[in-house]
């Protein structure tokens, strides 16, 4: 045997390699990025491909733009440069206008934020169940109720101070929704009905029970035959933010909801990846049998988490009620419960990213508005940009494809089930 065989090589993580640096570099990243959002993924899949599914949305959304314009294909045949032309300046005054809406200037500003406040807090309802393992497509009905709850609190306790009736409104919109939340969740656990049917036929009883209860003699409007809740007194509404401007709620409408939002997920980010209860959350999520056998009660966690998830979306009715309507009435929710779940999977089930994933649909609510004003095109294509949006985080495969991005572990973590 030569010298050179003889040779005892040095343990591997001692041979220096070329462009180590660059590797260290990288584990580097991985590990802030990983303690910075709490989730084992790199930033190429949590936000790099989200953004780019959007971008698709947006192209996608043009060519669609493009389409349903009958007049330019009847010019296409006659006049194909006017007809290209005039197609390219629809879609980017289209463009315009939605990103004028969302974000150009303080009015517009203040309209996504407002938006965007009962949006977050209905996507954390969702985002939390899904980290859980459950689907939560209750958050509308939970909705309902806990801006019921919201509202019958703000009107029937007079004369208290802001201090004391804001936080008694707030609490009762999240009692409200906790209790709607609860239920599939106690059956879940008890039962094991599953909770998207439980979910979705409370949704339906408290669509049909909410016109009900405003026609009642204690909530109903004195004088009036339609089902529409006492106003809410002053003490009991969520203050304007710029009220200081001395300008008309109407121009700009934002009010302390989005604080109350941004709080919210600060709060569930800790209770997920910073305490013993959300990492028992998470756990269910992944295997509810292992849970089990580590020694946690999965039927306590299914109640808790669900109630949990309701209270939040309680939130976001009392945020519809208390800071826009100031009133109760049928439909206050606007769908906003079933528009959470795409909000939920876009921000990933992680707290930061259901705040950015809300103030962009805000942005999209918002914006939509002064396009379907400004342009001919309908603001239908809101909820086509939305949908596709959905479409493209649900393959992140497809996204990685077509621009080519190069993701790590955990690339693939959200088609694997609700817990992604």
């Amino acid at each position: 045997m030569s010298d050179d065989e003889r040779r005892i090589d040095p343990p591997a993580e001692e041979t220096p390699e070329a462009g180590s640096g660059a590797a260290d570099d990288e584990s580097i990243r991985e590990r802030f990025f990983k303690d910075l959002t709490g989730i084992d993924v790199d930033w190429r899949s949590a936000i790099l491909v989200p953004a780019l599914a959007v971008l698709t949305a947006l192209i996608i959304s043009g060519f669609v733009i493009a389409l349903t314009d009958v007049d330019n294909w009847r010019l296409l045949g006659t006049e194909p440069g006017r007809a290209w032309s005039n197609t390219w300046r629809e879609i980017v005054d289209a463009y315009v206008a939605l990103f004028s809406g969302s974000f150009g200037g303080l009015r517009a500003i203040s309209e996504t934020l407002t938006n965007a406040a009962p949006l977050i807090l209905a996507g954390l309802a969702v985002g939390i169940g899904f980290r859980a393992g459950l689907f939560n497509i209750g958050a509308e009905g939970q909705m309902l109720i806990g801006g019921l709850f919201a509202a019958v609190a703000g009107f029937q306790f007079t004369g208290l101070p802001i201090v004391l009736h804001l936080p008694l409104v707030i609490v009762a919109g999240f009692i409200g929704g906790a209790i709607w939340g609860g239920i599939p969740g106690l059956l879940r656990a008890k039962t094991g009905a599953h909770e998207v049917i439980t979910t979705i036929m409370l949704n339906n009883i408290a669509i049909l029970f909410l016109p009900w209860a405003l026609k009642t003699d204690w909530i109903q409007v004195e004088g009036r035959d339609d089902p529409i809740s006492k106003a809410i007194d002053v003490s009991g509404r969520l203050p304007r933010l710029l009220g200081f401007l001395d300008r008309p709620a109407s121009d700009i409408s934002i009010h302390a909801g989005i604080l109350l939002a941004v709080l919210v997920a600060a709060g569930v980010y800790w209770l997920l990846f910073r305490s013993t209860l959300g990492f028992e959350f998470r756990a269910v999520g992944y295997n509810p049998d292992a849970a089990r056998y580590a020694g946690m009660n999965v039927t306590w966690l299914y109640v808790a988490v669900m109630a949990l998830a309701g209270g939040m979306a309680g939130l976001a009715g009392m945020n519809q009620v208390n800071g826009v309507l100031y009133q109760a009435e049928p439909g206050f929710s606007s769908g906003l419960g079933f528009e959470a779940i795409s909000l939920a999977l876009l921000g990933r089930s992680h707290p930061a990213g259901i705040v950015a994933a809300g103030i962009l649909f805000g942005a999209l609510r918002a914006g939509g508005q002064k396009m379907q004003v400004a342009t001919d095109v309908p603001i239908d294509l809101v909820l086509v940009v939305q949908a596709l949006v959905v479409v493209f985080i649900a393959a992140p495969a497809l996204i990685r494809a077509i621009y080519r991005v190069r993701t790590g572990r955990g690339a693939e973590q959200l088609t694997k089930g609700w817990a992604a």
